[in-house]
C-alpha cells in the first residue's frame, strides 16, 4: 500500500505531492484528536463508578468531545480541500503534460499504439485519477492512521487489551493484502477491456458512413456490444473478490471488537482489571475499528490507482524526439543556388522492418514548386513527413536552410512549413477560431483577409452566425470542399515560407475546384511549394517533378523532359489524359 501512494504522490508532480504529504500529516493529527475521546470517556466513567460525579468532571469530559469534534471537523475539511485540490490539479497537469509530449513522438508510436489507448488514458484515467485516487488516499490514510493510534493508546491503557486490538489490525492487513493481491490481475483485465470499448466505440463512430455504405451495421455493432459487454464483465469480475475480501475484512474487525469486550469483562472478573478500565476498554472497542471498515473497503481501489498511473506514465516514458535545438530564424537571403530550402541527402527510413524510403538525394530550391508523384504506397507522404521532421531519418540527412533539422528545436522548425492534406480537420469551435490556428492573436480583420484570399469568406458570411458559426466536430457540418478551404485560410493565416499539399485537390467535386484552385494559387505566391498530386494540371507546370516508386526516386525533372521518357511518369500523364477524355 505504502509502496502504490508513493508512486502516486510522485507521479502528481512536486506541488501536489506536498498537498498529499501535508494531507497525511494532518490525518495523523486528526487522528490523535480523534483519540481525545478515549481519556475524556474515561474521566467520565471514572467519576461514575467512584460515585464522584460533579457537573465539574461532566464539563470537562463533554469539553474535550467537543473540542475534539471540532478540531476534527476542521482538519478533516482542510485534509479534503488539500487532496481534492491535488487530485484535480494532477488530473489537469498531467494531462497538459501527456498532450506536450504527444507532440513530440514519432509518427510511429501513433501507428503502434491505438486511439483508444491513448484517448482512454487522457480523458478515463485522469478522471479516475482525479476522483477515486482522492477518496483512496483520503480514506485509506485516515482509517489506517486512526485505527493505528487509538490502538497504541489503549496499549497505554492496558497492553493485554492492546495486544488483541493489534491482532485484529494484524489479521486485518492480512485479510487485506491478499485482497489486493487478488485485485491485481482483474485490474488489469478491466483498464484494458476499458481501453478495447472505447477503441471500438471510436472505431463504430468514426467509420460509421463506411458501416452503412457496405451494410456492416450488425456486424460492427455486434463488435461493439461483446466490446461493451467484456468490459462489463471484467468490472464484475473485479467486484467479485472485493465483496468477498470486504466481508471478510467486515468480520475480523467485528470480531476483535468482541474479542475486547469479552477479554475486558474476563479480567474484570478475575480481578486483573478495574471496572474503569473495563468500561473504557469496552467503549473504545466499538472506536477503534469505526473508520477502518470504510478504509479497507477503499483499500480495494489501490491497484487501479497504481494501474492508472502506470498507463500514464508509460505514454511519458515513451523517448520524444530530440526537440532541444537551437531558435534558429530563417531569413530568404541566406537561401541560395548553394543553400537549397530543402536539401535530403542519402536518406533512408524504415518503419519496423520494411523500408519506406531508400537512399533518397534532392534538392529543392527556395521559392520553387516541387510536384511528387508516383503509384500508392511509394513512399510519397513519408518523404514530404521526414522534410517537416514528423519522424527521424535512419540514414543520411534532412537540411532546412542548410541546417540538419535537428539542430533547430521543434518549434523553430514547424513553424516554417504549413500542410492541406486531402482528409483535413477542423476543431469544434467557431469558423473565426479554426482559421486562426494559425495565428492565434490574429485580429478579426486578418482573419476575414485570410478567408478571402482562401475563397471562402462568401459562403461563411452566408451562413446565420458568419464567422461565429461553430462547426460540428471534424468539420461535418459543412462540405468538403469548404473544409479544404478553411484549412487553407489557416496556412494563409500561419504564412509559412513552405507549402506541403498531400493530394489537396484529389477529391475536389467541380463546383469547389475552381474556388480551390483560386485558393490554393495565393497560399502558395512567393512560397517553396511541395505537392503530392495526381492531377496532371497540378504537376504540369512545377518546378520540378519527382517520381517516387517503391521508395527511390526513379524519374526526376520538367514535365517535358519526363513525358519525353518511356517510364512511370509517361504512363502516369496517359492515364489522367485517357481520364480526362473519357465520355458516356
Amino acid at each position: 500500500m505504502l509502496q502504490i501512494l508513493k508512486k502516486f504522490f510522485n507521479f502528481s508532480g512536486t506541488e501536489n505531492k506536498k498537498k498529499f504529504i501535508a494531507s497525511v500529516w494532518l490525518g495523523v493529527l486528526n487522528s490523535l484528536v480523534l483519540a481525545m475521546k478515549i481519556p475524556a470517556t474515561y474521566l467520565v466513567i471514572k467519576a461514575i463508578v467512584e460515585g464522584n460525579l460533579t457537573s465539574k468532571t461532566g464539563w470537562i469530559g463533554f469539553a474535550i468531545i467537543a473540542i475534539s469534534i471540532i478540531l476534527t471537523t476542521i482538519i478533516s475539511m482542510k485534509t479534503t480541500m488539500l487532496q481534492t485540490r491535488g487530485g484535480y490539479n494532477t488530473c489537469a497537469f498531467k494531462r497538459i503534460e501527456i498532450a506536450e509530449h504527444l507532440r513530440y513522438l514519432p509518427m510511429g508510436y501513433f501507428n503502434d499504439h491505438s486511439l483508444g489507448n491513448i484517448t482512454s488514458v487522457a480523458t478515463n484515467s485522469m478522471e479516475m485519477l482525479a476522483n477515486v485516487a482522492t477518496r483512496v488516499v483520503m480514506v485509506s490514510t485516515k482509517g489506517f492512521i486512526s485505527s493505528t493510534i487509538i490502538t497504541l493508546m489503549m496499549f497505554a491503557f492496558d497492553w493485554r487489551i492492546g495486544l488483541i486490538s493489534a491482532a485484529g489490525l494484524v489479521v486485518f492487513f492480512g485479510i487485506n493484502g491478499l485482497m489486493q493481491k487478488a485485485e491485481r490481475p482483474l485490474t488489469k483485465r478491466k483498464l484494458n477491456a476499458d481501453v478495447k470499448m472505447i477503441t471500438k466505440v471510436l472505431e463504430f463512430i468514426q467509420g460509421i458512413q463506411e458501416v452503412k455504405n457496405y451494410n456492416l451495421t450488425k456486424q460492427t455493432s455486434n463488435e461493439t456490444h461483446k466490446a461493451i459487454d467484456d468490459a462489463q464483465k471484467a468490472s464484475f469480475a473485479m467486484e467479485i473478490p472485493s465483496v468477498v475480501f470486504m466481508f471478510l475484512q467486515f468480520l475480523a474487525t467485528k470480531a476483535s471488537g468482541v474479542a475486547i469486550v469479552i477479554g475486558s469483562i474476563l479480567l474484570y472478573l478475575n480481578g486483573q482489571m478495574d471496572l474503569t478500565y473495563a468500561i473504557t476498554m469496552i467503549v473504545c472497542s466499538f472506536i477503534l475499528f469505526e473508520s477502518l471498515d470504510s478504509a479497507g473497503s477503499y483499500s480495494a481501489l489501490l491497484h487501479s490507482v497504481e494501474s492508472l498511473v502506470d498507463k500514464a506514465e508509460a505514454i511519458l516514458a515513451t523517448p520524444a524526439m530530440d526537440i532541444e535545438g537551437k531558435e534558429i530564424e530563417v531569413s530568404s537571403e541566406n537561401l541560395t543556388a548553394d543553400v537549397p530550402h530543402i536539401e535530403l541527402k542519402n536518406i533512408s527510413f524504415s518503419y519496423e522492418k520494411r523500408k519506406i524510403i531508400d537512399d533518397i538525394s534532392i534538392k529543392i530550391p527556395a521559392n520553387t514548386t516541387t510536384a511528387i508523384v508516383g503509384p500508392s504506397g511509394g513512399g510519397k507522404t513519408t518523404l514530404c513527413n521526414l522534410m517537416a521532421r514528423f519522424w527521424d531519418v535512419q540514414e543520411g540527412e534532412v537540411l532546412f536552410a542548410g541546417h540538419n533539422v535537428k539542430e533547430y528545436s521543434f518549434d523553430s522548425l514547424i513553424k516554417n512549413f504549413s500542410f492541406v492534406f486531402q482528409r483535413t480537420y477542423l476543431f469544434k469551435d467557431t469558423i473565426a477560431n479554426n482559421i486562426r490556428f494559425g495565428k492565434p492573436e490574429a485580429t478579426m480583420e486578418e482573419v476575414i483577409a485570410a478567408a478571402k484570399k482562401a475563397r471562402c469568406h462568401e459562403f461563411i458570411s452566408s451562413l446565420p452566425d458568419g464567422y461565429d458559426t461553430i462547426i460540428g466536430e471534424g468539420g461535418g457540418s459543412i462540405s468538403g470542399g469548404e473544409r479544404q478551404r478553411i484549412t487553407i485560410a489557416r496556412a494563409i493565416m500561419k504564412d509559412s515560407p513552405v507549402i506541403i499539399l498531400d493530394e489537396a485537390t484529389a477529391n475536389v467535386d467541380p463546383e469547389n475546384e475552381k474556388d480551390l484552385m483560386e485558393a490554393i494559387e495565393e497560399l502558395t505566391k512567393k512560397k517553396t511549394v511541395i505537392m503530392i498530386a495526381h492531377r496532371l494540371k497540378t504537376v504540369r507546370n512545377a518546378d520540378q517533378i519527382l517520381v517516387v516508386s517503391g521508395g527511390k526516386i526513379v524519374q526526376q525533372g520538367r514535365h517535358e523532359d519526363l513525358i519525353a521518357q518511356d517510364g512511370i511518369y509517361k504512363r502516369f500523364v496517359g492515364e489522367r489524359e485517357k481520364a480526362v477524355g473519357w465520355k458516356l
